[in-house]
């Protein structure tokens, strides 16, 4: 496996990092520490240095988990978190005022136990109080001056609000969904970053399970699992897009991989500016994860996908609508209807 390494600001780590949303929060009951751990430090084996964690993940337990277990490699790893989304009295709550970053900031460098956050995103822009983006923006470059975060990008964000930002304070990231079946960013997002030499780091990128050869039965889902809510987890719009599921697989069976290595690929060959960080509680769905830096997606195999999974293919949207108000993201036709 060759560890092909693209630059986050000014520090080159692997293409493919560890979302640790997985470890905390959103599908259901979280695993237990000694699991979280174990996918942890299958990561460092692994030559993994990009860890993505966010105040809101677990309201905080994600950044207590993730924090303490790097701190013995914290100059050898990319330690990334988030701003403006976290849980309150056990509530999400959206909230960009410069007041509301600070306390976030120095609440995560207490949780993650470190002087210093690599790259500080906020997580949304917020339309909800609502915040002035130079308002939110210029307190993340307060705190880069300060020197207390390295670097600061935005998260599910649309062109136009990235180069009125980048204008604000320089962005190092923006993190949005993408894969083979979420393809907003193409829409602007993905060319503005390469255009302004913003890496673009893709949540998501196996379709939250979908994309992979696991059979998902959304009835079996947890209670508290966010794909319950989700349009393309829901009838019709699940059994829909399991008409080209086994394609797909077939596919990248062909390809000499499997579906999730193919659809990493995919993503990752979307640009050199382009970074992965898929979600796992598996150790060895991790390592599975890192063999896509090993696969080539040739132009017949990428527009073979291209005709099989695209905007028309795919049914429902992504979110449902309250959630959608809440993001300052391009719309795909389907999903503005």
């Amino acid at each position: 496996m060759t560890l092909a390494v693209r630059n986050l600001g000014d520090t080159a780590v692997p293409a493919v990092g560890l979302g640790c949303m997985n470890l905390s929060h959103a599908y259901g009951s979280p695993p237990a520490p000694e699991t979280a751990r174990s996918v942890l430090q299958k990561a460092l084996d692994l030559g993994i240095t990009h860890f993505d964690s966010a105040a809101l993940y677990g309201f905080g337990r994600n950044e207590e988990l993730v924090g303490p277990f790097l701190k013995p490699h914290r100059d050898k790893v990319f330690l990334v978190s988030k701003c403006g989304m976290r849980g309150e009295n056990g509530v999400r709550t959206i909230d960009g005022r410069p007041e509301k970053l600070r306390q976030d900031l120095e609440d995560s460098l207490r949780r993650l136990q470190t002087d210093v956050i690599d790259l500080y995103y906020l997580h949304r822009f917020d339309k909800v109080t609502p915040t002035p983006l130079e308002d939110s923006v210029g307190m993340l470059g307060r705190f880069v001056e300060e020197g207390k975060v390295r670097h600061i990008g935005l998260s599910e964000t649309s062109a136009q609000t990235i180069r009125k930002a980048h204008a604000i304070h320089p962005l190092a990231a923006v993190q949005s969904e993408y894969s083979l079946w979420s393809r907003n960013v193409e829409m602007g997002v993905l060319d503005t970053c390469a255009q302004l030499g913003i890496a673009l780091v893709a949540f998501s990128p196996l379709a939250r399970g979908f994309l992979t050869a696991s059979d998902l039965q959304p009835a079996q889902f947890a209670d508290k699992d966010i794909r319950r809510n989700m349009p393309r987890f829901q009838e019709p719009h699940f059994s829909h897009n399991r008409r080209w599921l086994a394609a797909f697989r077939e596919l990248a069976y062909a390809a000499e991989c499997t579906p999730a290595q193919l659809a990493l690929a995919w993503v990752l060959q979307r640009g050199k500016h382009v970074h992965v960080i898929p979600g796992t509680t598996s150790p060895q769905h991790l390592e599975e994860d890192m063999g896509a830096l090993d696969v080539e997606v040739p132009p017949g195999l990428a527009d073979a996908l291209d005709d099989l999974i695209n905007p028309d293919t795919v049914s429902g949207a992504r979110y449902p609508a309250a959630v959608q108000a809440e993001i300052d993201t391009e719309l795909l036709p389907s999903e503005a209807a």
